[in-house]
């Protein structure tokens, strides 16, 4: 019992639980991703996921907590290279967000899961009802003011 008390406690400091869906071909690196992100490690002997992959990590925003609830899945397809240019291009035609990263090297890893949750906790559209109901408001920065150090588009 006292640790479903806690578990609640920690719940209730939390914003919202974001639910995150990673989908690419297979071979790509999304569960390399994925483990460096929620555990900080990188396998380059990792297996292939079959199925789906489920991890959980908090993590702090502007002063908020927020749960993400990430999964991973392949969809099988021809394998195709997409290079950078290739893919700010298809990014911007059609408005999408684009940020590279590693999970071999560890660059870019932590700013694209956190640049991901910062757009959708600025669009409270997108998961606001979950939390309107306990008064919970968000301050956004102004621009130019802070902000992460990555390279997205």
């Amino acid at each position: 019992m006292g640790s479903e008390q806690s578990s609640v406690r920690m719940d209730e400091d939390v914003l919202t639980t974001l639910k995150i869906l990673i989908i690419g071909e297979s071979g790509v690196g999304k569960s390399s991703l994925l483990l460096r992100f929620t555990v900080d490690t990188f396998d380059p002997e990792l297996a292939a996921t079959i199925g789906v992959d489920f991890k959980v990590k908090t993590i702090s925003m502007d002063g908020n907590k927020v749960k993400l609830a990430i999964w991973n899945t392949a969809v099988d397809k021809e394998n195709r290279e997409f290079d950078r240019n290739k893919g700010l291009k298809f990014a911007r035609k059609h408005s999408m967000f684009f940020v590279e990263a590693s999970a071999k090297t560890c660059d870019g890893v932590q700013c694209a899961f956190e640049e991901l949750v910062e757009k959708i906790i600025q669009t409270p559209g997108l998961w606001e009802s979950e939390t309107q109901s306990k008064g919970v408001k968000l301050s956004h920065r102004e621009e130019g003011h802070g902000g992460a150090a990555c390279g997205s588009y």
